[in-house]
Formats: C-alpha cells, structure tokens, sequence
C-alpha cells in the first residue's frame, strides 16, 4: 500500500493560509478593524498607519470594550460574537460577523490588543505575534479598544510582492475611510498618516458636514 500524499497540515500553516483568504493587503486589515469598531457602537475611532500600513496599523475606538475572557478568546478561530448558530447567518444584522478577521490579521503580523468595558476597572492586553499568543494581563487604558498590527507579513514574504507601493497602499486605506465615514456621519473617524491628520470628521449625524471633513469647503 502506497504512503498517503494527502496530510492535514498543522494550526499554524492553517491560519496562514486563512489570512491569505481574508487579508489580502493593509486596506484589509483596517476595513476589518474598523467595522469591528462601528459594531461595537463606538462614536469615534481613530486610524494611525505609517508605511501604507505594512509598517504600523493602529485602530482606537471608544466601543463597548472587551472583558479579559472575550479578549483572548477573539484571537481564536472561528470565535465571534456575532452568530451563535447556523440559522444566523441569514439574519446578521452588523457588518459582518468575520469569525476569522482577528485571528487572520494575528498569524501574519505582530498584533497587540488592548480592550476594557466600561463597567471594568482595568483593559485586558493581549500580545500575539504570528498567530501564537505571547501575553495576556492587566493594563490600564480607557473604555474601549485599541488594536495594534505591526511588521504586516513579516512571516509570509512572498506576499509583500504583490502589494503596491506605501503610497498606493496609503491611499487604499483613505478610500476605506472615507466610504466608512460617508456612511457613517454620526461617527467621528480620523486617520493619521506618519503623524499628519489626513482625514477628519466631526460626527455630528449630519452627511453634510461628513462631506466638509472629508473633502474640505465652506
């Protein structure tokens, strides 16, 4: 009998090729990130990115926050709070319920999260580089999440060939914002590129004035 040619390959190449499927360049990590952010009910969110976002990705948002259990538990696979059964799939009322976002954005960059519910004393950081979970404890922070995603692909190189130059990545990004915000007018979004405010919107509910934040006037 001829050995088997087909094997299942361990978790760490499985998450790999998952974030492959779901993160295709840095615009996709802050699009996941940031409807993370409007589904948690945040009013403002903050996006800092340097180098097109391969560099340093950062997402601040004033939400509902995560207690310790959540927190650690948003990094596996196929964890959301979103859907608890198939038949919900059908009826998912946020913008996605992305049970591999997290996780995929955690096996190909060096990801920290810091999270706190406003009925908690303390945040839960939890430190993740490649996919495998370095550290979870205390910290202080504020109500709310703060997700930090840095050396994007550093452990899948052969990726970093097909994205765009810093500026063109940037510029993904800006567009990301921008229809995130058009839609959103009751959220105050800002996107800081390499220390310069690029981008924001006062979220007042009015589109008009989402419009003068975003593309300047009178």
């Amino acid at each position: 009998m001829s050995a088997a040619t087909i094997q299942v390959l361990d978790e760490r190449t499985a998450n790999k090729i998952a974030a492959g499927e779901v993160i295709e360049k840095p615009s996709s990590v802050v699009k996941e990130l940031v409807e993370n952010s409007i589904d948690a009910q945040s009013h403002n969110i903050i996006v800092e990115i340097t180098g097109g976002g391969l560099e340093y990705i950062s997402v601040l948002d004033d939400g509902h926050g995560m207690g310790a259990e959540d927190a650690e538990l948003c990094i596996l696979r196929h964890a959301t709070s979103k859907i608890k059964c198939a038949d919900d799939l059908t009826a998912i009322a946020t913008l996605g319920f992305r049970g591999e976002a997290l996780p995929s954005i955690a096996a190909v960059s060096r990801f920290t999260l810091l999270s706190r519910p406003a009925d908690q004393d303390f945040a839960t950081l939890v430190t993740v580089a490649g996919g495998k979970i370095s550290e979870v404890r205390e910290a202080g922070g504020p109500t709310g999440t703060k997700i930090t995603v840095t050396d994007l692909f550093y452990n899948t190189p052969a990726r970093k060939k097909f994205l765009k130059s810093p500026a063109t990545e940037s510029t993904n990004i800006h567009q990301i914002i921008t229809k995130l915000a058009l839609s959103h007018p009751d959220i105050a979004f800002k996107l800081i590129n390499g220390n310069r405010t690029v981008l924001s919107t006062p979220g007042n509910g009015e589109p008009l004035s989402a419009l003068t934040g975003l593309y300047g006037g009178k």
